[in-house]
Formats: structure tokens, C-alpha cells, sequence
């Protein structure tokens, strides 16, 4: 739907939110102060779901234990057409976005530039693109789909010269972190994964973990001018390849980050299917500055599915917003899906999790922990299961009619004029 249609529609839509806005102050909750803090909070949307995680430096398939199944026409092929995509998609989102770049996405022309020699200058044109939309960036080095990665080893590899190549990547990924910080004046998270692992059970478990402390110690051992770059390490429970061994799982990273001092990033799809990371964060805080939270979504496995309003996206969400540390928990999305329309992929994973965040900040919360302290544990139950039934979408429409974008399923006829338009006359 236009925004033209959005507004005629208005009237009804402000008579429901005004409803609903009585109802959950019977409850203490204040609807406009929980839009105004949504509204405040930054979403990253990944580069990498626009064109399956191919990436502009020249490799023609993903690798490290990662896979963008399908093969739905029409992805991104280059730098223009992948901004292209995420502006019809950020025209399709509501509240505050950045943008989530990795390495591989570097812009260098003609000329054939390897990881460990990237510059800033070789992403000036995301920069200037950043600026024109009014959004943040964050930053990722590529440790996959390289050739000197094949062996599936490359911070913990026992070839020195290797170690030092993606060291030296490391280290370039973080300069030009601070660039985008310098320039736009703002925080910029700096995130590491690699894949290295083994896929059958080895004999040195301990080896590889010691190389890799002694690479990411040197990688983060320049001092950068200030502290707008968030150094953060991510762990993964096993990959397409590693299904045995990880170098780099969570408790080596868990354990790195705090004594380090540094941010430790959990992604949703990085644990055993029945663990929630939910329960992870307030533990976390105690110990490391910053959390990074990967929304993704894992079915059977690490398959990074498009994020949906799940049971498990909502408990994540309820705990962000409990324990209000907005200063230390940043929420990007993380996931890659080939098998239907990409633009499509982005909305339905940001929009869903908003629709959590604003859930989540429409909770009762005073009230049930008050009904806790008392040790009343059957009200606070119950409280929690009868705020589920309060108008919580006429609060989201509202909302999205104030940041002018479409409501409920409106956004589809523009995706789809988007794709006979413009995808579908892309040849992959």
C-alpha cells in the first residue's frame, strides 16, 4: 500500500491505538513511551541476504561450514544493486536501521585487492551511501569463502604464514572500522567469526585454541584512537564441516572476551536447538561490556533461517528490554535465505523483530515483578499470559502509520513490483 493509502486509512488506525493505548495504561503501561524508546533503538540489517553471502572479491561460492540454499532469481551482483535492494527494503521497515557490511563487500574497481590490503578508501562508496540514507554501519572481516581458507583453518591454522595473512585482515577489518566511526561519528561493531574446526573428532583439541588466542591477541593489539569501535568475538556450536570441533566456541570466547574486556556477540542459531540464548544475557553483562545479539533463526541446525515472531525471538527480546542496558546490547540480523524473494527475506526478519521489541516493551513488567517480590508467583503467571491477549496490533499499526511505512500485508504488491521491474531482468 502507498503511503498515500497508509494515511487515508489513519483515522480508524488512531481511534484503535486510542483504545488500546487505555487498556494498557489500565495495566501501567504507557503505548507512547514504549514507540518513542522502539523507535530509538537501531536495527543492523545484513549486507550478506541480498546476494547469498557471494560477496565482490571474486569468489563464486560460499564456504566455511555456511550455505545459502536456493537459487530465487535476481540477486545482487554488485555494490549498486545490493544499496538498490536495501532502499526499497528500508522504505518497507520501521524505526532506526544501520547496515551490516562484511569485508568481502569491498568495492576496489579494476583492480584485484587481497583481504590483508584492504582500505578504507575500498569502501568509500558504502560510506557516502550511509550518509545519503541517515544510517550507522557495522563491520565484519571475512575469514570464508578464500583460498586460504579451503583448509578450514585460518586464525588457528598451524601454517604460520596463513595465520599471519588473516591476522593481517584482522587487523585492516578494524582500521577500517574506525574509519566509518570517524567519519559518521558513531559506533561501529566490529564482529569476528571464522569457521575453523574439525569435521570429525580430533586428537588435539587444545592446540588450535592456543594459536587462535595467540592470533586474536595480535589482531587486536593496536590500540585504535577511540572507543567507537566495538571489538566483538562470536562462538558457533558447529558448522557444515566442523561438526565435531570449533575452534572457537563458546567458551573459549566467553572467556576471551572477558579478559579481554571485550564484546562477545551470540548468535541465535549458534547453539544446540533446544538452548535459548535468552538466559545468557544477563549473566553476560556481568562480565563482558557489550553483548551483540545475532538475530537469526536455526531449524534442526545452524540453517540461518529469515527471523519470524517466535516464542524463542520473544523471550530474547523480553530479556533486552528487562534489563533496559541499551548502551551495551546491540541487535543485528543474521541470516541468508536463496530460496525466495531476498528484499522480501529483510522485511519479514526486521519487521519481526520489532514486532518482538515492541512486544516486549509493552509488557506489564512493573507490575509482575511486583507480584515476584511479593512472592506471588501465580498472579505473575497469569499476568504474563493475560498481557498476551491486549491489543498489541492496533499499538504496531499506529506505529508503523507514524514512521510511514505500510501496515499489515501492504508491503507485498511493492515487493512484487520490485522483482517484475527490476529482479527478474538480472541475470545470475
Amino acid at each position: 500500500m502507498e503511503k498515500k493509502n497508509i494515511q487515508a486509512g489513519s483515522p480508524d488506525i488512531e481511534h484503535r491505538y486510542t483504545d488500546a493505548k487505555k487498556q494498557y495504561a489500565s495495566f501501567d503501561v504507557d503505548t507512547d513511551s514504549a514507540i518513542r524508546m522502539l523507535s530509538s533503538i537501531p536495527l543492523s540489517i545484513h549486507c550478506w541476504q541480498g546476494d547469498d553471502v557471494i560477496g565482490f572479491d571474486g569468489a563464486s561460492r560460499l564456504s566455511g561450514g555456511i550455505l545459502a540454499t536456493g537459487s530465487y532469481p535476481g540477486r545482487a551482483r554488485n555494490g549498486d544493486e545490493l544499496r538498490q535492494d536495501a532502499e526499497l527494503a528500508f522504505s518497507l521497515i520501521p524505526g532506526k536501521k544501520r547496515f551490516n557490511l562484511h569485508a568481502m563487500y569491498a568495492e576496489t574497481g579494476s583492480s584485484k585487492v587481497d583481504r590483508d590490503e584492504l582500505q578504507p578508501e575500498h569502501f568509500s562508496r558504502w560510506l557516502a551511501w550511509a550518509k545519503e540514507q541517515h544510517i550507522g554501519l557495522d563491520f565484519n572481516p571475512s575469514f570464508f569463502s578464500h583460498p586460504l581458507a579451503e583448509s578450514g583453518f585460518t586464525l588457528s591454522s598451524p601454517d604460520e604464514k596463513v595465520r599471519k595473512f588473516w591476522v593481517r585482515h584482522g587487523i585492516a577489518c578494524r582500521r577500517i572500522s574506525q574509519y566509518f566511526a570517524d567519519e559518521l561519528k558513531d559506533e561501529v561493531v566490529n564482529n569476528s567469526w571464522l569457521p575453523d574446526g574439525y569435521k570429525d573428532a580430533p586428537a588435539d583439541r587444545l592446540g588450535p585454541r592456543l594459536r587462535l588466542q595467540e592470533s586474536l591477541d595480535a589482531m587486536y593489539r593496536e590500540t585504535l584512537p577511540n572507543d567507537r569501535v566495538i571489538d566483538t568475538v562470536e562462538s558457533k556450536l558447529f558448522g557444515i564441516g566442523s561438526e565435531s570441533y570449533v575452534v572457537g566456541s563458546h567458551e573459549f570466547y566467553m572467556g576471551y572476551a572477558s579478559k579481554r574486556n571485550m564484546g562477545l556477540c551470540l548468535d541465535m542459531g549458534h547453539f544446540h536447538p533446544t538452548e535459548t540464548i535468552a538466559d545468557k544475557i544477563s549473566s553476560l553483562l556481568l562480565f563482558v561490556p557489550q553483548i551483540v545479539i545475532h538475530m537469526s533463526r536455526g531449524v534442526r541446525w545452524d540453517s540461518d533461517h529469515i527471523v519470524i515472531w517466535s516464542e524463542d525471538l520473544q523471550n530474547v527480546c523480553n530479556e533486552i528490554v528487562r534489563i533496559k542496558a541499551w548502551n551495551r546490547i546491540h541487535i543485528l540480523l543474521d541470516y541468508f535465505d536463496a530460496s525466495m524473494n531476498r528484499i522480501a527475506a529483510w522485511v519479514i526478519g526486521a519487521r519481526s523483530v520489532q514486532k518482538a521489541l515492541l512486544f516486549a516493551l509493552l509488557e506489564p513488567i512493573d507490575l509482575i515483578r511486583d507480584y515476584e517480590a511479593k512472592g506471588d508467583y501465580f498472579r505473575r503467571l497469569a499476568l504474563m499470559e493475560e498481557a498476551k491477549n491486549l491489543p498489541f496490533s492496533s499499538v504496531w499499526d499506529y506505529y508503523c502509520l507514524n514512521q510511514s511505512v505500510p501496515l499489515g500485508n501492504d508491503w507485498f504488491s511493492q515487493v512484487s513490483r520490485y522483482e517484475d521491474d527490476v529482479l527478474r531482468l538480472r541475470a545470475n
